[in-house]
């Protein structure tokens, strides 16, 4: 076999915060803008005051295993309560994943847009939001998987407030990022 496993990312020696591991590959990230700390800040605390408190949990940068090659890390992910047993964990199985969030940097704008909402609708994850900025402020994309396809369909796009009613209802004020 070729590349690196998932695993792999657990017994490397070293390996910065927050590697990831698309295709085999060792992804290192750079350091974050401002604007993606607030908009992952602002929406963790956005979803767990929505989230049902039975049932759900909401995460920041935690790797998913999706299969042997891939393990990426949404920067936010809402995943199955019954997943969150072992404070030690360092990853979620796919099938523990109900929304992956992903702030689009410069350095991972390919990667955020189009490969990992790939790799997330063939791992079964059944929502997906890519969030953009526009002008300094948070766009949101929300996709919803098509079984049939294995692929995600848009939505909605969300300039001001985020407002679903899966996978719970949500109503987010995007806006709150100026208050931060």
């Amino acid at each position: 076999m070729e590349g690196y496993t998932a695993d792999d990312l657990d017994r490397i020696p070293d390996l910065p915060p927050h590697t990831e591991l698309i295709d085999g590959s060792l992804i290192l990230v750079s350091p974050q803008k401002l604007f993606h700390s607030l908009v992952v800040d602002m929406l963790v605390n956005a979803l767990r005051a929505v989230a049902p408190r039975v049932g759900y949990r909401v995460v920041r940068e935690m790797s998913v295993v999706l299969d042997q090659k891939q393990r990426p890390e949404p920067d936010v992910a809402v995943v199955h309560a019954a997943a969150v047993t072992d404070r030690a964990a360092t990853w979620y199985p796919a099938e523990a994943v109900v929304l992956a969030v992903e702030v689009v940097s410069p350095e991972s704008a390919v990667r955020d847009r189009k490969r990992k909402p790939q790799l997330y609708a063939e791992a079964g994850i059944p929502y997906l939001w890519r969030v953009e900025e526009a002008e300094g402020a948070p766009v949101v994309y929300a996709y919803e998987r098509d079984p049939a396809t294995q692929s995600y369909g848009l939505l909605g796009i969300f300039h001001d407030r985020v407002v679903l009613k899966v996978p719970f209802e949500i109503d987010i004020d995007l806006t709150e990022i100026d208050r931060m």
